[in-house]
Order: structure tokens, then sequence, then C-alpha cells
């Protein structure tokens, strides 16, 4: 696996691999404006540049390397519900805003299926989540996912799977019972955020690639520099990098960790197997503290990630690293070849709650989803295109969440957060 320098072209992945339309958006050079620059060219760049276009605005888009380079073009390509943070900020403000917490956990499916309807991007979308419970205590978790959707009258299909049906549906004896909700799905998240990138470019949004951003100077009009020595002032700036950005050191340092997220590809499976081991096709994922998850692809390889790495050390070998926990799952993949091995790095905070704020009155950031992105960078693109619009309040929800800062240097933080995961890894063996 390369470093994560600047200039890359996208990792060796399964998804770049099956690309629909590479990318070769211009290099920033010389001197632009715009009403709103947003850097980096992943999901809640991307996202937010297309709102903000819809709405009429002009905006210009910087991208270090190519559309979809870093987590939005790499990991699981699951469409989970929600973001990681919202249960506190129920805690917190109580009964006032459940009825906005729950839209708000549901909005990035809703963008998700109406963009790919819009713009017809062909993105291997498909309905189907199931959440497996490993351990007998995960059962209580399914009961409550039931009875939540019960309440709340929800109008998409779900259900609750005992473990003759989880087994049998899944094709495995790893599992005790599982939750099925089919609002939520899956997809190739690669040329997901390609298309809307191709959307956006077509309501006017300029997208500059090989474009690393080296300094924001602040003012009433701020002004983004980059290394090729283009500029653009704009009303106002999105920091949209999450995990690779080190921008506003100042104001953003120890703030969001990254973390290395891992996944194999297995070459195309018999149409016997893939029936045996997920004939629904749907995107699993367990219940366990430091999960596992998987799904289908439209070819029908086994795509299988987990074992999230916090320490900041990748491993020697991806396929060693993941393959075993794959065969303890499906012992009948053994003799299997794995194609394709990537990795990459997540945006984590200390308390798993989300990175917002805003910087001088128009100097915007939003990162660290904690490995909840696809649909938590789309919610948050909206959000964040509403802060820049001036509606404020659900911006504000995010933003004033208080974070704990580490003090030293990025990787004493990384050691930080491994010694605290090893306990919840010791959990989940317990």
């Amino acid at each position: 696996m390369k470093k994560d320098n600047q200039l890359q072209e996208h990792t060796s992945s399964y998804y770049a691999a099956s690309v629909n339309h590479p990318t070769s958006y211009p290099m920033l050079a010389g001197n632009h404006s715009a009403d709103i620059c947003v850097v980096g060219g992943g999901f809640t760049g991307v996202a937010t540049a297309l709102t903000l276009a819809e709405r009429g605005y002009s905006v210009a888009l910087v991208e270090a390397n190519r559309i979809g380079w870093g987590a939005s073009g790499r990991n699981g390509g699951q469409i989970i519900n929600g973001i990681s943070g919202l249960d506190a900020l129920s805690e917190k403000h109580g009964e006032s805003i459940t009825d906005m917490i729950w839209d708000i956990r549901w909005r990035g499916n809703d963008i998700i299926y109406e963009r790919v309807k819009k713009y017809n991007i062909q993105c291997d979308l498909k309905q189907g989540f199931v959440e497996t419970a490993v351990k007998p205590r995960h059962l209580e978790y399914l009961n409550e996912y039931f009875e939540e959707r019960q309440k709340r009258n929800f109008p998409y299909k779900y259900e609750v799977w005992n473990k003759e049906k989880t087994q049998s549906s899944l094709g495995t004896d790893a599992y005790i019972g599982a939750f099925a909700c089919y609002r939520d799905g899956h997809l190739h998240p690669l040329n997901l955020c390609i298309g809307e990138a191709r959307a956006a470019t077509q309501l006017g949004v300029k997208i500059f690639e090989q474009s690393p951003v080296i300094d924001i100077q602040h003012g009433q009009k701020p002004t983004v520099k980059t290394s090729s020595g283009g500029y653009i002032k704009s009303d106002a700036v999105l920091i949209a990098g999450n995990a690779y950005h080190t921008l506003d050191s100042k104001h953003l340092s120890n703030l969001v960790f990254p973390a290395g997220s891992y996944i194999i590809a297995t070459e195309p499976l018999p149409e016997e197997l893939a029936n045996e081991i997920n004939p629904l096709d749907v995107a699993v994922c367990d219940l366990n503290e430091v999960m596992d998850y998987y799904r289908l692809s439209a070819d029908k390889r086994l795509l299988y990630g987990g074992q999230c790495n916090y320490s900041g050390r990748d491993p020697a070998d991806i396929t060693a690293y993941i393959k075993p926990r794959m065969l303890e799952v499906y012992p009948q993949l053994k003799n299997i070849k794995i194609d394709y091995e990537w990795g990459g790095k997540i945006g984590i905070t200390v308390a798993r709650k989300l990175a917002v704020g805003c910087i001088n009155k128009n100097v915007f950031y939003c990162g660290g989803y904690s490995g909840h992105g696809v649909n938590a960078t789309h919610i948050m693109g909206e959000i964040m295109a509403d802060a820049i619009s001036g509606t404020m309040e659900k911006f504000d929800l995010f933003a004033n969440e208080k974070h704990l800062r580490i003090p030293g240097t990025r990787w004493m933080g990384n050691q930080i957060i491994a010694l605290g995961m090893l306990y919840y890894r010791l959990k989940d063996l317990l």
C-alpha cells in the first residue's frame, strides 16, 4: 500500500479498478474567485458543493489527489443510518430534539437515494443492511432497534431474525441473531462520489484535482492557496479533508486522528457459493465494538473489512491481517483467491463525536466521522450547506459539543486511542 503523500492516484482497490469514469479535473493555476471554496474532494466536500450548487451558489472545490481518493472511495460501501455522537446529543438536549435527531439519522439515506435517481448515478445501489449478534447480550440491541422503528411507524421494511433465520440467510453459524433494515443498504462508494462530482460540475462547480492546499489566509474574504501557486478567494471556506488534512493547526490540531481501516476482495464467487453465503445480497456488520463488515459486489466478490488499527501502523500484509477473520465466518471460502487488498485512513475523535465548527465566522470545518461515513457525510454536507447559507440550527447542535484534545503529537494521540480501544477489544472477547 502506498504511503499517503500528496499527488497520488487512487489506491489499488477493487473500487478504483471498477470505476465508471476516472476523473481528470485540472490542477489549480492562477487566481480564481467563488462564493464558496471547498477543500477536500471526498463525500463531505462533494456533497456540500453539490447542495450549494443546487441552491445557486458558485462553488470551487480543490482536492489534493483525486475525487474520492481518501476514505470516501475506499470504504465498505455500507449505507447505515445515523452519525456518531447522536446519542450524546439526545442525552444532552432531551425530548426537545428527539424528532429532529430521528430525522437527521435518516437524512443521508434520503439524499443518497434521491441523488442516485435524479442524476442517474450508476453505483450498484442495493437495499438491505443486517446487524448481527455474536453474543447473547447483543440480542437486546436487536429488540431495541425493532421497538424503536415500531414506535416511529417506520415506513420501510425491517425485521428481527432468530438464530435459524440468521444462519440460513447468511450461510454461517457465526451469529445467533440479527436485525435487518431495508432502508439501509450498500453501493460502490467511489462511483457514487465521482457521480456526484460530475453532477456538481454540470451545475457549474469548478473542480481542481492534484491541488493540495497549503494555506488558508483568513479575512473578510478568505483565500485558499495551493502548492501549485493557485489561489481561490471566496466569501466562505469549508475544510472537508477529514483524516488527511493538516490545515489550520492553531484551531484544529489534536482534534481528529487518523486510524487505519482495511478491506480485502475475493475473486468473483461461483453463483452457488454467493447464494449460499448471502442469498439476499445484503450488507452485513456485526455488533462487536471492534467490528467486521462485508457485502457482495455487483460481480459477486465478497468485500470483507474490519480490524481497524488505531496505532497509526499499517499491517505489512493486509490479506494476512483480514483473511483469517473472514474464514472464521466463512470457512467455505478457504480456497477462494483474494484479488484485491487495500487500506486507508478514517478520521476519529476521542469521544466519537463529529468535529464541527467555524473559524473567524467564515471558515467552516467538518470531520471525525469515526468510521460511520457514507450516510453521515451526506447528512453533514446538507447541514454545512445550511450553515454556510445562514441557517445554523442543526450546525449549532454539533458545533457546540465539547471535544477532548490530546496534547502532544498526532502519533502520541494515536497511541492513547489505541490503548483505549484495547479495552473494547478485550470486551468483545469476553
